[in-house]
Formats: C-alpha cells, structure tokens, sequence
C-alpha cells in the first residue's frame, strides 16, 4: 500500500506543477488574478522565499494539498528544485500514512 500511495501522491502532486507551468504565463494576465492581485503575489512571494516548508507542509494539510504544487509550478520554482523537495515530501506523507495505519491497527 505505502509504495502506491507514495506513487500516487507524487503523480498528483508532478501534474498539478506541470500544470500550473502551463497556465503561469497566460494566469497572471487573468481577470482572476488582476481581482486577487495581492494575495496571488503573496503567495507566490511565500513560494520563492520558503518554498521547500510549503511544499513539505502543503503535503500535510489535506485543504491545501492539491493548491501548493499549481501554484509552485505558476511562480516558476525551478524544476529540480520541485522534484526534490516533492520527492521527500511524498515519502514523508506515505511514511506517516504507514505509521497511521499500522497504529489504528493496533488499537482495534
């Protein structure tokens, strides 16, 4: 289970940024992004400057799971930078998803 759920998890998280590459250009001209200027810009500030604890935190919190890895990929983070850090992301998650599941099974 922990090998799919890390395979799983990184898929998900690669084409969320390999989208948000994508659309980044042709976003930051969007009437979206014009109407929410300053938080896209904060976030995309947050994105350059702690990146690697956003996409390690974005990993954890279920809310914004599927956002952190669109919005890494419009700011630009470079490629390598986001495959390592995801890469140890994911494997933290899935390892933690064990530990969860091995311990729920203990108590029941």
């Amino acid at each position: 289970m922990l090998p799919l759920a890390f395979i799983g998890a990184l898929l998900g998280d690669h084409s969320g940024y390999w989208l948000g590459r994508y659309i980044g250009p042709s976003f930051h001209h969007s009437k979206f992004a014009h109407k929410y200027k300053t938080k896209v810009e904060k976030a995309e500030e947050m994105i350059r400057k702690r990146g690697y604890w956003a996409i390690f935190i974005g990993r954890l919190i279920p809310a914004i799971r599927s956002l952190i890895p669109l919005i890494t990929g419009i700011s630009g983070m470079s490629k390598l930078k986001y495959f390592t850090y995801d890469v140890l992301a994911c494997l933290l998650w899935s390892s933690l998803l064990g530990v969860l599941v091995v311990g729920i099974d203990k108590i029941f």
